[in-house]
This record gives structure tokens, sequence and C-alpha cells, in this order.
């Protein structure tokens, strides 16, 4: 008989056994569900209509959430453990927002219990010209994670679908076959393009978690002054932080749209008020807990045979200790 091995005993749970996730109806309040609009309009950048904060009435929520991510991130970390020791799956997380929006913040929080060599975080910048003279999506399918691993994409090919509708002339250095679409056939056929790459990576074990870090206007308005009044931030601020700014209401326009038209059942997209950073990092963490824990991840089994074969190491080993 195969001897399944027991799962680690490190997942998040409190001191009396109770595993901490966020509550389902959390979950689907930040999922877009496929096939409806995203609604960004109406959806809070700055908490939950769902209460999960207010569980410790001695707590304030800022407290509470800090202590659900500390519990979300030794979850992930247990997570990870698995996910190598099975080696049938990844998990790609996608993180798209507008500037200062927290999206360096947010990954280095959630994932600050990882194991490095199982997880690695992937900027994608203004294109080269060696990308650009590739598909649109050929960048990210090179930097996918492997089997075992967790992969982070800070932007993606998302951009490609919004920069660049906010800014159509980048299309000029892309070199577009005679033909292609313009105009809104291109993001459309673009989405589609999206749709058939995820769905190809879910059939073939690579899990997509995509998060929108959602901040408002004003939010963003304080965070830029920010990195402006304290020395040690003035290397965060770039002139096109501004320039970008003024076509916030575009942008927020296009994601509206792709959301919309890319959250599937395979890889959906989650919805996460930004304006507060505490909030932010626990919600991003429960998602990611929520989906790896979704795949029911088991240590490998063990048959007669390897079981056997580690019973002799392990005879040998202890032989070879010391007398006395």
């Amino acid at each position: 008989m195969p001897v399944r091995g027991a799962a680690p005993g490190a997942s998040a749970r409190e001191p009396g056994g109770r595993r901490v996730k966020l509550p389902k109806k959390v979950i689907e309040e930040l999922r877009v569900e496929p096939g409806r609009a995203a609604r960004l309009a109406d959806r809070s950048t700055r908490s939950t209509r769902a209460t999960w904060l207010d569980a410790h009435a001695h707590a304030s929520p800022k407290d509470i959430a800090e202590h659900e991510l500390a519990a979300f991130t030794a979850e992930l970390a247990a997570a990870q453990e698995l996910l190598f020791a099975t080696d049938a799956f990844s998990v790609l997380v996608i993180v798209q927002a507008l500037d200062a929006a927290g999206k360096d913040g947010t990954i280095k929080h959630v994932m600050s219990g990882v194991n490095p060599q199982g997880c690695e975080v992937v900027s994608f910048k203004e294109p080269s010209a060696t990308e650009r003279s590739h598909d649109f999506l050929w960048r990210c399918a090179v930097a996918l994670p492997e089997r075992g691993r967790i992969g982070i994409f800070n932007r993606s090919y998302y951009e490609e679908v919004l920069v660049t509708r906010v800014h159509p002339e980048l299309l000029d250095a892309e070199h577009l076959a005679p033909g292609t679409a313009r105009g809104d056939a291109l993001w459309k056929e673009r989405h589609e393009d999206i749709n058939a790459f995820e769905r190809h990576l879910h059939r073939n074990g690579t899990r997509v978690v995509k998060l929108f870090l959602h901040v408002s206007e004003e939010e963003q308005r304080k965070r830029l002054l920010a990195r402006l009044e304290d020395p040690a931030k003035y290397w965060k601020f770039s002139p096109s932080d501004l320039a970008e700014r003024a076509h916030f209401g575009e942008y927020q326009r296009a994601y509206e749209e792709t959301l919309t038209a890319t959250s599937t059942a395979d890889a959906p997209w989650y919805v996460v008020p930004a304006d507060h950073k505490y909030l932010l990092r626990a919600l991003a963490g429960g998602v990611l807990a929520h989906v790896i824990g979704g795949l029911d991840l088991r240590l490998p089994e063990v048959d007669g045979d390897r079981l056997a074969e580690l019973e002799r190491a392990r005879a040998q080993l202890e032989a070879e200790a010391p007398d006395g």
C-alpha cells in the first residue's frame, strides 16, 4: 500500500487550531465574476463591504490585518514546500496597478516568508527592441515559472492592452503586420489572445492569480507627494509619474474593460482596495492563500520499495554514529 505523507504543520493556524483564511464572502466580493462587468467605479478603494477585521474587539483593524497577513505568509511558506515537493503545478501571480498603488510593497510583504529559491519576481518595464520584435505575449511567456515554483509578474502582458490603449502611438514601435486590427478591434483581439493563453496555462498546470490594486486618485496624489517630501524616496519619483497621472481616468476606463473581458473561470481577477496598505497586503495574502489552498496539495506518495530504501539509508546513517 502506498503511504501518503502528512501535510506539514506550518500552515496558518491560530493557537486554538483554527485555520486563518479570508471569509468566502470577501473572496467573492473581490473577484470579478466571469461574464460580469468589473464595476470599478462601484468598488471601494478603502475597504470591503463584507466585514472581517472586527472579529477581535480588543484590536484595531490595522493590528488584525497585520496578524492575518502574518498567518497568510506562514501558510504560503508551507504551501510553497508542497508545491515544490509535488512538482505538478506552478503558480503565476500577476500584479497590475497604477503608479504608487503599492505593487512593490505588496510583493515584498506578502511573499516575505517564501523561500527565494522557489519564487521569482519579474518586473516588466518598457519593452526592449528584441521584445518588440516578438508578439506581445512573448517576453512574459519566456519568464513563466517552472513546475513547483511561484512566479510573480510586476506588470505583465496586460500593459499591452492598458498603456498602449492610453498611448496608441506606442504601437508604431511594435511593427505590427499589415492588416492588423486597430482601435477597439485590436483590444478585443488581444483580450481573446490573453484568455486563450491563460486557458492554455491552466490546462498545463499553471494557476494564474491576477490582482488589481485599486487605488483612488486622491491617495495616489498623496503617495506621489510623499516621494517628493522625503529625500529617502526621491529615487522613487519620475517625471513620467505626473504625466501618467494626467491620464488617470483613461487608465480606469481601460482597466474596467480589460478586467471585464479577461476575468475567466480559469484566471479570474481580484480587485483589492489599495488606499490602506495594511488592508491591501492582508487581502492580497489571503487571496493567494485561498487559490493555492484550493490545489489541495499533499506530499508525494511513498511506495513500499521507496520506503524500504529510506529505511536502509536511515539504518546505515545510524550505524555510522560514533561509539559512546
